[in-house]
């Protein structure tokens, strides 16, 4: 088990790796647009999974819509910081 903040930095040191080949250098190497499109889509399982699935795939999806945004926060240059301040 993971922290928000400590996905955010297992997810920064991922794309610090330029040789990495998994899905989170993939997503960075994609771009904004194409993480974009994951985070909207992972927001639409998310309330899927919680409307007819149960609490154990909305957990699941849920997950996965966190660690999508992260992406897309990190290919950014949104930092924990700078959305904790706004929240």
């Amino acid at each position: 088990m993971k922290t928000f903040d400590e996905l955010y930095a297992e997810l920064q040191a991922k794309a610090a790796f330029a040789d990495d080949t998994g899905n989170t250098r993939r997503l960075l190497d994609a771009g904004v647009h194409e993480i974009g499109k994951k985070v909207v889509e992972e927001a639409a399982e998310s309330w899927m999974a919680a409307e007819h699935e149960g609490h154990d795939r909305a957990a699941e999806e849920i997950a996965q819509l966190l660690y999508h945004a992260q992406v897309l926060m990190i290919a950014s240059g949104v930092s924990l910081d700078d959305v904790y301040r706004r929240l």
